[in-house]
């Protein structure tokens, strides 16, 4: 599906719940959203209505510094998103991570977090009381019945919302960072700059990437380029011939296992990379497979050049 369309699929989807008028800004107000305090990662104490959402456009997800799944990609994707939205984010909308592992996420834990991953201005990493944090969680939608069940904890989710209209509407947090970024832009108001529709008759054709392609993309591409330098992640050009390829298979399919056996290479890797964890991003091994071999076929020009730079 053409990004235009799918957009309009997602605008569409949000108008069905949106309250208009009088009643959003009383339905949505300081009458429904907790003032908590929370804390940041410079430890300073907010509220949560007051200080972080009460007449501002935010993007709100919650994670935790110790999470061995979706986490972290959560988190790389969020900020290619940021760099996409550049100077927007800290000026027209706002970014919210709120851990729901306040024990061990202290201030000087998410500060640290937030380096990792080049966090910039307009993005606050959040802790506070455990019961203050799920009342904050539950009122935004972020929580659910279903996450006992989940490995991480809690659903990938990334709830955009625009509190002086009472407008909002709950995303994937791991979804295509462009897709999210459009997706923000048109939702906050910025149509404007983007003149006439453009016909859907005239759009380009998509690249033709295969599976792998894709599956990087969507998967990788928030973390690892093939030959763009390191990134979050170490660069993975030629990174089939200089590892061993059952280690890889095992590494992508359950990085969180290799590091917990103390894999020397997984713990190396881990400890070269500023302690940012490998989420296991739940492919099959036919579709790790499919990464792999794109990989392959991306490397042959750059690796030349970067092998002797990489881990």
């Amino acid at each position: 599906m053409r990004i235009e369309a799918a957009l309009a699929l997602v605008a569409g989807a949000a108008l069905l719940v949106r309250p208009s008028g009088s009643a959003a800004a009383g339905r949505w107000g300081a009458d429904y959203f907790p003032n908590v305090a929370l804390t940041t990662q410079d430890g300073k104490v907010v509220r949560f209505y007051d200080d972080l959402i009460k007449g501002k456009a935010v993007a709100v997800n919650l994670v935790y510094t110790r999470c061995t799944a979706s986490c972290p990609l959560e988190t790389a994707k969020l900020a290619q998103v940021q760099r996409l939205l550049g100077d927007r984010v800290g000026k027209d909308i706002f970014f919210y991570s709120i851990s729901i592992d306040p024990e061990h996420d202290t201030p000087e834990v998410l500060k640290a977090y937030a380096e990792k991953f080049h966090a910039g201005p307009g993005w606050l990493f959040l802790t506070g009381n455990a019961d203050d944090i799920k009342l904050v969680s539950r009122r935004l939608g972020l929580s659910s019945l279903t996450d006992f069940a989940n490995r991480d904890g809690h659903q990938p989710s990334l709830m955009i919302g625009n509190e002086p209209s009472g407008e909002w509407m709950r995303n994937s947090a791991v979804d295509n960072p462009r897709f999210l970024a459009v997706t923000m832009s048109n939702f906050f108001g910025n149509r404007k700059s983007q003149g006439a529709p453009r016909s859907y008759a005239n759009a380009p054709a998509m690249p033709d990437i295969g599976s792998g392609g894709y599956l990087f993309r969507s998967r990788c591409a928030a973390c690892h380029t093939i030959g763009g330098g390191a990134a979050v992640g170490p660069d993975l050009a030629g990174v089939t011939s200089r590892r061993d390829r059952a280690w890889l298979l095992r590494y992508v399919a359950e990085p969180d296992r290799l590091l917990m056996e103390k894999d020397p290479l997984a713990v190396e890797l881990f400890t070269k990379f500023r302690s940012v964890r490998m989420p296991n991003v739940q492919m099959s091994p036919e579709e790790i497979g499919a990464v792999l071999r794109y990989v392959e076929e991306q490397s042959p020009a750059v690796a030349p050049i970067r092998n002797a730079a990489m881990p």
